[in-house]
């Protein structure tokens, strides 16, 4: 598991082993390949410069747009919840500042990111370019119609919250394929795990949580934000 041309970093090693061992260990992760991948991605490099000194605290930051990059702590229970083995095709819905979607890179096997908002989009692009992420497919869309074009896809990761789980996304879930989706209220939510065996879908709440409106078709009205 390695990131590409990417050598920097080394400034935050520190901080950033230490968050691994406080925040995810000793909360609970035990995925070992969701632990590394958290060792390796070098999360101050996602958000702006001013706020690189906290990149590694326990709490989302905010990366414009009204949008944040999650909590740490929280891209590792969704992460540890897919239960990628490394060849999986994923669906991600809000890439956002791009983090999660490079931990993800060295988790699955080919990652498809939708993001709503162009600007963030363009930036996370720059970041992982930097990085040399090369499996991640990259576009400006409405996350809560997925990206048909691709489907079915072994694992679905949604960075928002929205009223209920989207249609067309549990139509584009492979049999056997599991999705992380927050589900709630505007300002509150819980992680729900679904999982396709074929026949039905197989639900699991669990895990109280605050992420940014899930925007869309089948999600909330854009005209609503805040």
């Amino acid at each position: 598991m390695k990131l590409g041309a990417y050598e920097g970093g080394d400034l935050f090693k520190k901080p950033r082993l230490e968050m691994v061992e406080t925040q995810l260990i000793g909360r609970g992760i035990t995925d070992p390949r969701v632990i590394e991948a958290m060792r390796l991605v070098p999360r101050h490099l996602f958000v702006e410069e001013a706020l690189r000194y906290k990149a590694y605290e326990d709490y989302p930051l905010p990366i414009g747009e009204k949008q944040t990059i999650s909590q740490p702590y929280m891209v590792a229970v969704m992460c540890e919840h897919l239960g990628l083995k490394g060849d999986e095709k994923l669906l991600e819905i809000g890439t956002g500042s791009g983090y999660q979607t490079a931990v993800l890179s060295l988790l699955a096997g080919q990652v498809y990111s939708i993001e709503r908002i162009a600007p963030i989009l363009f930036r996370a692009r720059k970041t992982m370019e930097l990085l040399g992420v090369h499996n991640v497919a990259l576009k400006v869309g409405d996350g809560t119609i997925g990206w048909a074009d691709f489907a079915p896809y072994d694992a679905i990761i949604v960075s928002a919250g929205g009223p209920d789980t989207p249609k067309p996304l549990l139509e584009q879930l492979a049999v056997g394929g599991r999705m992380v989706i927050p589900v709630g209220g505007e300002f509150g939510q819980i992680l729900r795990t679904i999982v396709n065996d074929g026949r039905v879908y197989k639900t699991l709440e669990d895990t109280p949580c605050t992420f940014v409106r899930l925007v869309g078709r089948y999600g909330w009205p854009e005209n609503g934000e805040n």
